[in-house]
């Protein structure tokens, strides 16, 4: 038996040298976006960061946009949230108001991380009181998809289309060309004599909606180059909806229909804009930069993206959305989450969107990337780009956002089906938010 205290002494070597070399267990961090299509980039930042980060996991989690935001809910209640999650400004002062979000002054500060790298605007919007909640990861604006063929059919040319104009009392010449672009079963054009409106084919422009308290696509372009202003600055509670110039903008949106040249809220339906355009009902309608990618798969027609058209002002206008990550927290780990959330805000991560083609990231100098992408597709996207060097603002910040948000979407829904005046409804509606904003 001279062999058995060799062979305890080898296993326990061997015990002690699995001991010290085992590091700790692996990190994982759950990460949540919305953009099924932008899920495989990010897989592949993930890859990237947990070769430089052997000691941490990224799982993604990816839904559709409402599922997404009703996941986060009852996670954030359940205390089983995400660690680090896609954030948007619509949602991000209701999260800040329940104290659902890290604070990343500390870490940019200890990290020296220069915010002036992103494009001008992008990381403001996610501060208050000297706290930064989020950093940004892309931006969009908002410009004017059209069926190019059809309109081309109508006489109505691509230069024509680029400088339009727009007035709330007769709509301009982009009230015109919406008109040209309107054919009845006749063929005839909502500007020429026997025009029937009760037997429209093709309408000239479709409103999506009400748009709720921001508009992006569905009114605030034009309301914001008519002169109008949701607010002074992010947070303010003396929110503008009583402003008549966006009464005159809805009142005008809201009388397209009564006259053929756009469709009744009520007919848009479950449809929605996308397929009306995609097939052929709708002959011009405003969408955001993340549509990019979705048309160019979807339309089989010639079709062209244009700017806004010049308002009252005298400029065009688009609100410059951008999203951002953000850690909750909640989170056990957060100086992981936070290496990650910098991974994605970095040139390693930003460049593979650009290159990608999928947004315009955050990241000041990259969206020539993108353009050259999308012109490689065969797609013109310049007109975003010139929409985000035009008269460019940022979505309304506000406290009790989603009361605030359904209350003023209402106001406008009902203006748009004809059972209130623009004036009145809007009037009360922000006395109503001012005092949800706490003003």
């Amino acid at each position: 038996m001279a062999w058995l205290p060799r062979l305890l002494a080898a296993a326990l070597l061997c015990i002690g040298t699995a001991a010290v070399t085992a590091g700790p267990p692996a990190v994982t961090l759950r990460y949540a976006l919305w953009d099924a299509n932008q899920r495989p980039l990010y897989q592949q930042c993930a890859d990237d960061f947990q070769q430089q980060h052997p000691g941490i996991r990224i799982r993604i989690q990816q839904q559709g946009w409402d599922d997404y935001w009703t996941t986060l809910s009852t996670g954030l209640v359940a205390e089983t949230a995400p660690d680090v999650f896609t954030n948007h400004l619509s949602k991000y002062p209701d999260l800040v108001a329940n104290g659902q979000l890290v604070d990343l002054t500390p870490y940019i500060r200890r990290d020296q991380l220069d915010l002036a790298r992103y494009e001008p605007g992008l990381a403001a919007p996610w501060a208050r009181d000297g706290r930064q909640y989020g950093l940004p990861k892309d931006w969009d604006t908002v410009a004017l998809l059209v069926n190019l063929d059809h309109a081309r059919a109508q006489g109505v040319m691509l230069d024509e289309l680029r400088t339009m104009r727009w007035n709330p009392q007769d709509g301009g010449s982009f009230g015109q060309v919406i008109a040209r672009l309107t054919r009845d079963a006749a063929g005839r054009n909502a500007l020429q004599p026997g025009f029937d409106k009760a037997r429209v084919q093709v309408v000239g422009y479709q409103n999506p909606g009400p748009g709720g308290m921001s508009g992006q696509t569905e009114w605030a372009p034009f309301a914001v180059s008519n002169g109008f202003r949701h607010q002074a600055r992010p947070w303010d509670a003396a929110l503008r909806y009583d402003d008549p110039r966006l009464a005159a903008t809805i009142t005008w949106l809201a009388g397209l229909p009564a006259q053929g040249l756009s469709l009744a809220p009520q007919a848009v339906g479950k449809l929605g804009v996308e397929t009306l355009f995609a097939t052929g009902r709708v002959a011009m309608v405003p969408a955001g930069a993340w549509m990019l990618g979705h048309y160019a798969r979807q339309l089989r027609m010639a079709y062209a993206w244009v700017p806004m058209p010049i308002g009252p002002n005298g400029q065009r206008a688009s609100m410059r959305n951008g999203l951002a990550d953000s850690i909750w927290i909640g989170s056990k780990h957060r100086e992981a989450a936070w290496a990650w959330v910098r991974h994605l805000a970095s040139p390693g991560c930003q460049g593979k969107l650009a290159a990608a083609g999928a947004v315009f990231p955050a990241l000041a100098g990259l969206a020539d990337q993108t353009l050259a992408v999308f012109r490689q597709r065969g797609v013109d996207a310049s007109a975003f780009a010139e929409m985000a060097r035009s008269q460019v603002f940022a979505p309304p910040i506000v406290e009790n956002a989603a009361e605030i948000d359904q209350l003023i979407g209402n106001a406008i829904e009902r203006v748009l089906l004809g059972r209130a005046a623009a004036g009145p409804a809007l009037a009360a509606a922000n006395a109503k938010a001012r005092a949800l904003a706490g003003n």
